[in-house]
């Protein structure tokens, strides 16, 4: 039975991969739905949600359409998201390999190197980091990814541990194969379901920490952001609630959908789980 068999047998994984696709999609055609900018001041201010059907979520203090800054903003944490993810899963996988692989002075030196970044914070990692270089797409995407890949080099360190001694590993030096063939051709795929176990969570602690850091005013400034329209919205709880919901569900959905992704793909690409799949 194939990978994407015993991944569309999970309902759930696929209710939130067809509502990932449909975000992106819309996010994708944002520009063409909505020609002008999502800073727009395209309507009388604070319309109510469904007082018009032009503008169906209402508008903001500045007479902005939220659904126009909802889909700008797919855009933005869909995007950081994804390079995030590959990011992360490029540096936590190969100084994981590579510790778990050779181990010596060189799983001592990377080991010690993701302790220091895991001991702090990785929000605060995160705040200082942008506030050095400057927001923008490449700081958010270079401070998400130095908080989040510790976590997927110690995974991808122990599976390393464990495969290494394993009959089809020691079949392959035999057989004279170099190390960088046997720890990435040979033993690399063994270890992702344990990786894809935490794509999901990757994937949605970026989209959570590019919301936060442009809540904080810490996001790239030309882009409309969930995290800025919150922002933007906070002092109008009162009068204007719908302007935090909006953005507010959008990041729930968004996160809930990207973490029961990742799960069914674990559940999908591990073997010893395939009779459950």
């Amino acid at each position: 039975m194939s990978v994407a068999i015993r991944f569309a047998r999970q309902p759930a994984a696929m209710a939130s991969l067809l509502f990932l696709l449909a975000l992106g999609v819309l996010a994708l055609l944002a520009p063409w739905l909505y020609p002008q900018t999502p800073w727009a001041m395209v309507a009388p201010p604070l319309q109510p949600p469904l007082a018009s059907r032009q503008w169906p979520l209402g508008t903001d203090l500045l007479g902005r359409d939220p659904l126009a800054g909802l889909l700008f903003g797919a855009r933005v944490s869909l995007g950081i998201g994804l390079l995030t993810l590959f990011s992360t899963l490029s540096l936590g996988v190969l100084a994981g390999a590579l510790a778990g692989y050779f181990g010596g002075w060189l799983d001592s030196v990377l080991m010690r190197l993701s302790d220091i970044f895991q001991v702090i914070p990785g929000l605060f990692l995160a705040v200082i980091l942008v506030a050095i270089l400057e927001p923008s797409t490449f700081s958010l995407v270079l401070a998400l990814t130095l908080a989040a890949w510790p976590p997927v080099a110690r995974i991808v360190r122990s599976e390393f541990l464990a495969l290494r001694q394993r009959e089809f590993v020691l079949a392959a030096r035999t057989a004279g194969l170099g190390p960088w063939h046997i720890a990435f051709v040979e033993i690399l795929p063994n270890a992702l379901p344990a990786v894809l176990a935490l794509a999901g969570l990757v994937m949605a602690t970026a989209i959570l920490g590019e919301s936060a850091l442009s809540f904080l005013g810490l996001g790239d400034p030309e882009a409309m952001s969930w995290g800025t329209m919150i922002d933007g919205a906070r002092n109008l709880a009162r009068q204007a609630w719908w302007l935090s919901l909006w953005p507010g569900l959008a990041i729930l959905f968004t996160v809930l959908a990207v973490h029961q992704v990742g799960e069914g793909l674990r559940v999908a690409c591990n073997v010893r789980e395939r009779g459950v799949a």
